[in-house]
């Protein structure tokens, strides 16, 4: 059977791009403001493992992409490559951070007090089919508190170590333009600790989660229990070359601190956040992060193995990379075993005309 080489050239390229848009219809601007207030969380994923913190692209890229979530990961952050790089914020902190939702499920007496917020964890899921019918879907309005929460909530860690439970890891502070940036470094290993938090906080969700459950089942060497969950906004404060620290805006983010105990007697933590609110991928994220220091060479998770293969854009470019044509090396695999096919029949020819030459 031969195997040739399918001509097609740019008509053929084209075309196909065509058809591909032509399923997705009209693009515009009221299509791209829906998806965004229809599909916030999706947004927020996005905007978390594109590294870029804008809802209205986010949205446009979905509704260019059609959905496919690694594509529109990959034209954001194509995109941001274009832009200038105007200032470095100011670093944020725990305290500072305008809290949404604030949980512990280490502690249930946590300082602040435990704040539930937007959440699905413990209603019945049931879908809305009447919507189907014509019945629109009205969520029921939200009651004021009595007491509302205090928007801003101490750590939770520092509290900890305060006491004694958890060991004070003392670093040496690092000014923010000295922080080294893994869009415009290359990622090696032992990683540099803001490298692997970076790493973290772009990686795909589905991929940190299947790396993370699998050391949540026992593939890893450390139980999670998640100290503190926190959903916030956190205030963008840039400095303006004369001087003065300003206020640029707010953009959501996700962090969280897992637990477990350690060798020295006191607890351990692992840390991840994101842009956006996506409590499953900091969750796993930081289960990765308690997991990767004593994590054998070959382990799940160690820092190599799951930094490397979380990584979106490099992962699915990779898997995609296999359509295209490979017909040299396929077709000198196919010359390969037709050798070795060869090989077997002449030995065998061999054997039995030998068989045949001796005496009876």
């Amino acid at each position: 059977m031969a195997y040739v080489a399918t001509r097609g050239g740019e008509r053929a390229i084209e075309q196909s791009e065509r058809l591909y848009r032509a399923g997705l219809g009209d693009i515009d601007a009221q299509r791209v403001a829906a998806i965004r207030q229809a599909l916030p969380w999706l947004i927020d994923r996005v905007m978390g493992e594109a590294s870029l913190y804008e809802p209205d692209l986010a949205a446009l890229a979905l509704a260019q992409s059609g959905g496919d979530l690694y594509e529109t990961v990959l034209l954001l952050r194509a995109w941001r490559t274009t832009q200038p790089r105007l200032a470095i914020a100011e670093p944020v902190t725990q305290e500072s951070l305008f809290t949404v939702r604030r949980i512990s499920a280490a502690f249930k007496d946590i300082p602040g007090g435990q704040i539930l917020g937007p959440t699905l964890d413990y209603s019945h899921r049931l879908l809305a089919t009447s919507v189907l019918e014509g019945q629109p879907f009205v969520p029921m309005p939200v009651e004021p508190a009595a007491r509302p929460a205090p928007a801003h909530q101490p750590s939770l860690a520092a509290w900890q170590k305060a006491v004694g439970l958890v060991a004070d890891v003392s670093a040496t502070p690092v000014a923010p333009e000295d922080i080294p940036d893994l869009t415009r470094e290359p990622l090696l290993f032992p990683a540099k600790r803001a490298h692997t938090l970076q790493s973290l906080a772009r990686a795909d969700t589905g991929g940190v989660l299947a790396l993370g459950y699998s050391a949540m089942r026992g593939y890893g060497n450390a139980h999670p229990t998640v100290n503190e969950l926190r959903l916030a906004e956190a205030e963008l404060r840039v400095r303006h070359p004369r001087g003065t620290v300003f206020s640029a805006g707010r953009v959501k983010v996700s962090q969280a601190e897992v637990t477990n105990k350690g060798k020295s007697g006191k607890l351990e933590l692992g840390f991840c956040a994101t842009l956006g609110w996506n409590e499953v991928k900091v969750i796993a994220g930081a289960t990765l992060d308690l997991n990767a220091p004593a994590a054998p060479k070959n382990s799940p998770v160690n820092e190599e193995f799951f930094l490397y293969h979380t990584e979106p854009v490099e992962a699915s470019g990779f898997c995609i990379h296999f359509k295209l044509p490979h017909y040299v090396t396929f077709q000198s695999s196919l010359d390969a075993l037709r050798d070795a096919k060869a090989g077997t029949a002449a030995h065998a020819t061999s054997s039995t005309i030998q068989r045949q030459e001796e005496p009876a």
